[in-house]
């Protein structure tokens, strides 16, 4: 099933312009959240994963927190879930490189639990900061804990998806965790669903549907 929806790349749509000042930006920032200290986590983490991508890209890709793969690298979605999640992009038409993807957390909680609030609370402003320094017009939230996390909210997956919802002043679509996929292939159809919506309202607001 994986083959038939995310197996054919769709014709790649444009790389936004770099810019020098956000590149320089995102990397002063990065420099500070290697210094971090302020939760538990510096203390049990390999590398601070602080996101990678397009410094001006108009798509952000936000999940929960790194796992052990991204732990070891301090690179975002490396593992099978990352390499899942580079073929979901790519089917959409959306190159790696392209988009700016990170996690809520920049460090693993032990054994790949649910972040706590207090992690939460002391990372989630440089996530902030990421997102005012990017400035994206649309966000893609993977799975119910990161999107529970950002829209203050106890809802169920099902009830957030399928839709855009207001975050701050990003456009959010919120979809399957590319890791819960590969536990429950049968929701493959649900994320293709999510994605296909999700692109044609970045084609429309990025103006991409009057390109031709």
């Amino acid at each position: 099933m994986q083959g038939l929806l995310f197996g054919n790349d769709a014709e790649c749509l444009p790389v936004p312009a770099p810019s020098e000042s956000s590149a320089k930006a995102l990397a002063k920032l990065l420099e500070s959240a290697k210094e971090c200290c302020q939760c538990r986590l510096a203390e049990t983490r390999l590398h601070v994963v602080f996101g990678e991508g397009a410094p001006c890209a108009d798509l952000v890709v936000i999940g929960e927190a790194p796992g052990a793969d991204e732990d070891a690298s301090g690179r975002p979605f490396v593992g099978r879930s990352g390499q899942l999640l580079d073929k979901i992009l790519s089917a959409a038409g959306f190159q790696r490189e392209a988009v700016f993807i990170c996690n809520i957390l920049k460090c693993r909680p032990p054994g790949n639990r649910n972040p706590l609030a207090d992690e939460i609370d002391c990372c989630i402003p440089l996530l902030h900061r990421q997102l005012q320094i990017v400035n994206p017009k649309i966000i893609l939230v993977l799975g119910k804990v990161a999107a529970n996390t950002l829209f203050a909210n106890t809802l169920s997956l099902g009830s957030m998806r399928g839709k855009v919802t207001k975050w701050k002043a990003y456009d959010c679509f919120i979809t399957y965790h590319p890791a819960a996929l590969l536990r429950n292939p049968h929701w493959k159809h649900g994320c293709w669903e999510d994605m296909q919506r999700m692109t044609a309202h970045y084609k429309e607001v990025t103006g991409q549907n009057n390109a031709r």
